[in-house]
């Protein structure tokens, strides 16, 4: 699925398979002695701080990255929603990021536009963390997830790992996979409505092409007994177009007690929060329950992140390169998708990359729709 930016020197992240595996090893490291030994990291930011340009709604992200640099010692500026920034007036995401670049060491980006933090990251000065692009991914969830694994279950390979609810528009769930795909022998069970299952271009260019074993089913309760991880989604009404269509499969699959009893002992339960009610509070009480552990996690990998991209930034302060130049063409396709930053945006070249050069297949750079050629 991932279209494969080429990195150069000043990093951001905008997807977590930017980032090596032995990087996230390197990241997990740094988390748990962050756990360990907090006031080792008291001023590690002192005098540094982070710009949170939050243009949708989030509670956990926000207040995640925030709590993130001030235990590092740095502050926090920026804002929480769209209608107290200069989008407004129709400042564009390059020339906020632009202008961020002087007031700010590092961004966080969260966008209900695919794609908007990879333009920040082309226009800013300064690294851009993407916390959230619509349905596209989600890194730094995914991260802390990383983190919940290893610290719960011990490791991150050997697992049956199941995804239930809204596979379709979950981000969470398409940087997760993207993430699991690296790891061996990892199995996946895809719970879901048929409406909301996994998008197949995921199947085909992630779990397909990395020889992962999965498979599909509409039963949570009879994939539950097989699960070393269950992963919980919300089936997210500000994702749909239709709201009869919401309403018809909001309530699909809620995760009792009671259908807990056939689980493992060991299994863990994740939730990338926030729960409506498809995990009953009563479940809260479970030692199997990690969601808010797994908020907490996610902290401490914002931290390592934080640390992670200003000492590269300092290191390396060229501008990073963004793809390949022989593997990408420009304005010969133009993205249909929607939701993609290029429907809204203005004068953004369109740039699509060959994900696939058998079958001619190209997909955006910025939202990864497939180009319609």
């Amino acid at each position: 699925m991932k279209v494969g930016l080429n990195r150069g020197c000043m990093r951001s992240l905008i997807d977590v398979v930017d980032l090596t595996v032995e990087e996230i090893d390197e990241l997990i490291n740094v988390a748990n002695d962050i756990i360990e030994n907090p006031e080792k990291y008291q001023e590690k930011c002192k005098g540094k701080k982070l710009a949170t340009l939050f243009y949708e709604p989030s509670t956990r992200t926000r207040l995640s990255f925030t709590a993130a640099m001030m235990e590092l010692g740095g502050n926090v500026l920026g804002f929480s929603e769209a209608s107290s920034s200069s989008a407004m007036k129709g400042e564009s995401i390059a020339d906020t990021a632009k202008m961020l670049s002087c007031y700010a060491d590092i961004i966080a980006m969260r966008s209900p536009k695919e794609g908007a933090p990879f333009v920040a990251s082309k226009a800013a000065s300064i690294p851009v963390i993407n916390a959230g692009d619509g349905g596209h991914c989600h890194p730094t969830q995914t991260l802390g997830d990383l983190l919940t694994i290893k610290r719960e279950v011990g490791r991150l390979d050997n697992l049956t790992v199941g995804f239930c609810g809204d596979l379709k528009y979950g981000r969470t769930v398409h940087s997760f996979i993207n993430a699991l795909s690296r790891y061996k022998n990892i199995k996946i069970v895809l719970i879901s409505p048929e409406e909301l299952k996994l998008p197949n271009y995921v199947k085909y260019e992630v779990l397909d092409k990395n020889k992962m074993e999965y498979r599909e089913t509409t039963s949570l309760e009879e994939a539950i007994p097989g699960l070393d991880v269950l992963y919980m989604t919300r089936i997210q009404q500000e994702r749909f177009v239709d709201i009869d269509e919401y309403n018809r499969l909001k309530d699909s699959y809620i995760l009792t007690v009671d259908k807990l009893q056939n689980a493992k002992d060991s299994l863990v339960i994740m939730h990338p929060l926030p729960r409506v009610n498809e995990i009953s509070v009563k479940v809260d009480d479970d030692k199997r329950a990690c969601y808010f552990k797994q908020a907490l996690y996610g902290k401490y990998m914002r931290m390592a992140l934080i640390l992670k991209l200003l000492d590269e930034a300092k290191k390396n302060p060229q501008k990073e390169q963004m793809y390949n130049l022989d593997e990408v063409v420009f304005d010969k396709f133009t993205c249909t998708n929607p939701r993609c930053i290029t429907s809204t945006e203005q004068e953004l070249t369109q740039i699509f990359k060959c994900v696939d050069k058998k079958n001619g297949i190209y997909r955006c750079i910025y939202c990864e729709k497939k180009a319609n050629n």
